[in-house]
C-alpha cells in the first residue's frame, strides 16, 4: 500500500456502475468511474514499486502466486458473495475471486496508490468485468460496503495498523472469512534466510515492526485463527472468522438484484 498526496479520480471506467449499484454505494462522479475515498496522508516517503515501477508490479512479484492462490483457496466463497481486498495492488486476485462468486458477485478493491489502481483498472476493463469497484483511499479512511469476505494479500504495512483493521472489520458480515498471507521473518538462526527475505520484501514494507508475526492484531479480533507459517518460515497463510455483532452499513446496504432491474438510487 502506498500514501501519498491526493490526486484527481482516476478517468471514467466503463464497468463501475454496476457494482457501486450492487453495493448500495453514493456516486462520488458519474456512473463508471473509480471511487475516489478519503485521500491518502500526505507527507509520506514514496514508496516507488507502488508509483512508478506500478507497470512492473505483477512480473516482479509473480514467484508469489501461489500463495495469492492459497490464499483466495482459504475463502469459502459462493456465488453473489461481496468480497474485499485490502491493498489490492494491480488486482492479481481478482480473477481467482471473480470465478467463484460469478458476474453476480462483487469485488471491492481499495489501494492507496493510484498508479497501481490504474493498472487494476486495465485489467477490469480488458476482461470486461462489471462488478468490480476500485476505490483509491488509504484503508483507515476508506468507505466501505457491507462484505461478506476479506483478503490481506502482502499487505504488513496495513495489518499493522489498528485503525485499518477496525475499519474494515468493521464491514464484515458476522462469520465472515478474513484471510491474510505474506513475508516474515524466518527463526532467528536462519540468518541467511533472513538477509534474503529483507532484501526480497524491502521494496513492499514500510516498516517491519510485528514482522515476525503479521497476523498479531488479527488475533484479538477473529474467532478461530489459523496460522500455517510456508516457504521454509519466510512466509504465512493465516485465516480466522468474525465474531457476532451488529455490522455498521456505513456505506448503504448491501443490493443484490439483477444488474438488469435499471438504475436505482443509492440508499444512504
Amino acid at each position: 500500500m502506498h500514501s501519498a498526496a491526493a490526486e484527481p479520480p482516476l478517468p471514467l471506467l466503463p464497468f463501475g456502475h454496476v457494482a457501486h449499484e450492487r453495493l448500495g454505494m453514493p456516486y462520488p462522479a458519474p456512473p463508471g468511474s473509480l471511487s475516489p475515498s478519503a485521500p491518502p496522508a500526505g507527507g509520506v516517503p514514496e514508496q516507488v514499486a507502488y508509483t512508478r515501477d506500478a507497470s512492473i508490479y505483477d512480473s516482479r512479484t509473480s514467484t508469489f502466486d501461489t500463495y495469492r492462490r492459497q490464499l483466495v483457496d482459504l475463502l469459502p466463497l459462493r456465488p453473489g458473495d461481496v468480497v474485499l481486498d485490502v491493498g489490492c495492488g494491480t488486482g492479481l486476485c481478482f480473477e481467482q475471486v471473480r470465478d467463484r462468486i460469478g458476474a453476480e458477485g462483487a469485488i471491492v478493491g481499495v489501494d492507496a496508490s493510484r498508479e497501481m489502481l490504474e493498472v487494476a483498472a486495465a485489467r477490469v476493463a480488458a476482461r470486461g468485468w462489471r462488478n468490480v469497484l476500485l476505490v483509491q483511499s488509504a484503508v483507515e479512511q476508506a468507505e466501505l460496503p457491507a462484505v461478506d469476505h476479506v483478503l490481506f494479500c502482502a499487505t504488513h504495512d496495513v495489518l499493522q495498523s489498528d485503525a485499518a483493521l477496525d475499519n474494515v472489520l468493521a464491514h464484515v458480515r458476522d462469520g465472515g472469512t478474513v484471510a491474510a498471507t505474506g513475508g516474515k521473518w524466518a527463526p532467528p538462526w536462519a540468518i541467511a534466510l533472513n538477509a534474503g527475505i529483507l532484501a526480497l520484501h524491502a521494496p513492499y514494507v514500510r516498516n517491519f515492526t510485528g514482522f515476525d508475526r503479521p497476523w498479531n492484531r488479527l488475533e484479538s479480533r477473529l474467532e478461530r485463527l489459523r496460522v500455517r507459517e510456508v516457504a521454509m518460515g519466510g512466509g504465512y497463510l493465516a485465516s480466522g472468522t468474525v465474531p457476532s455483532r451488529i455490522v455498521p452499513l456505513g456505506a448503504g446496504p448491501l443490493d443484490r438484484e439483477s444488474d438488469d432491474a435499471g438504475p436505482r438510487q443509492a440508499r444512504r
